[in-house]
């Protein structure tokens, strides 16, 4: 049974602990899940509704009609697909889609002080992302596992692009220059 991304994200949060959608929402807020999730606070309970559909959770205590007061919790069925599609997600390489990429892949359109300058703004935005990213790090500490997991991948690969990107526009990033 594959689980997109999104259905994985949103059943493991439910795995981890039985909740409603708001408080899904809190959780993806709280934790920065939406810095590499495409999950918005709309698709929350339309993620919900096709995880019950498919028998992977199930909201034991509440009618079906009172969607926003109803607990999820996940089915052994969802249990092991969660686990399956995690398994998979963590051993295998898998391609990744970055709109970065498709821009540089057309710089024929850009002068190069238009380039430079679309970097050196990337490179603020990027700078930004890691001291908010390490912000919310701190702020939920100590980190469980998975989430200290998480927030150490994103911030190598965002310190990685800091540093593509300070070497690109070749302007001092305080030393760090690699």
């Amino acid at each position: 049974m594959e689980l997109t991304s999104s259905e994985l994200v949103v059943l493991g949060l439910i795995i981890e602990s039985p909740q409603h959608g708001y408080d899904l929402e809190q959780v993806i807020e709280r934790r920065g899940i939406r810095q590499w999730t495409e999950i918005g606070f709309s698709s929350i309970y339309y993620l919900l509704t096709k995880l019950e559909k498919r028998g992977l959770v199930h909201a034991p205590d509440a009618p079906a009609a009172a969607k926003g007061r109803r607990v999820f919790q996940a089915t052994a069925a969802g249990q092991e697909a969660a686990t399956r599609a995690a398994l998979a997600l963590v051993a295998e390489p898998q391609p990744v889609s970055n709109p970065f990429l498709v821009g540089v892949s057309n710089l024929p359109l850009l002068t190069e002080p238009e380039y430079r300058r679309a970097l050196a703004e990337r490179l603020g935005q990027v700078r930004a992302r890691i001291a908010a990213m390490e912000a919310a790090a701190a702020a939920q500490s100590p980190l469980a596992l998975p989430a200290r997991e998480v927030f150490s991948y994103s911030l190598s690969l965002l310190e990685a692009e800091r540093s593509w990107l300070a070497r690109r526009v070749q302007v001092s990033d305080g030393g760090q220059n690699g």
